[in-house]
């Protein structure tokens, strides 16, 4: 018996490490979102290309944090817990929707000059940022239920 609670002891300190590993490539996301969103009024500098170049480096890799270090190690069936799976369940759609705001975004603005895009850039980047804070409240309940708050 004792080694099976050892076992569970290294497993919630992996996932610990993480949702350590997610939150931390979030924070830097948002970080660079908040940099880029501050040279409002836009305009097709190599400066802003560059900043829109790091904002959507940092959200596809934040994006591929949370898939690995989130929602692969539930797929995986590592987490036990139902009242985890149950709540990963009922917002991983949302998730994915998520997902596909995030990709469209990179997509369009990460090779294209800002010259043939530039008076779409605030307005794409305030509906990213709301995207963004529903996928960010939609995590926080996975982790806070991985953590053993209660929901």
């Amino acid at each position: 018996m004792g080694s099976q609670n050892q076992a569970d002891v290294d497993r919630r300190s992996k996932s610990g490490e993480k949702l350590a590993a997610l939150v931390q490539s979030r924070t830097e996301t948002l970080s660079l979102l908040t940099e880029l969103a501050g040279r409002q009024p836009f305009n097709p500098e190599p400066n802003t290309e560059q900043a829109l170049r790091r904002f959507c480096e940092a959200l596809i890799d934040y994006t591929a944090s949370a898939h690995f270090q989130l929602y692969r190690y539930l797929a995986d069936n590592r987490e036990r817990r139902q009242s985890v799976l149950a709540i990963a369940d009922k917002i991983y759609p949302r998730i994915v929707e998520t997902t596909d705001v995030i990709l469209r975004f990179n997509d369009k603005y990460e090779s294209m000059s800002l010259d043939n895009s530039v008076e779409f850039l605030a307005m794409d980047l305030s509906s990213l940022g709301e995207c963004l804070a529903e996928r960010i409240q939609l995590e926080d309940r996975v982790i806070k239920a991985m953590n053993g708050a209660i929901h």
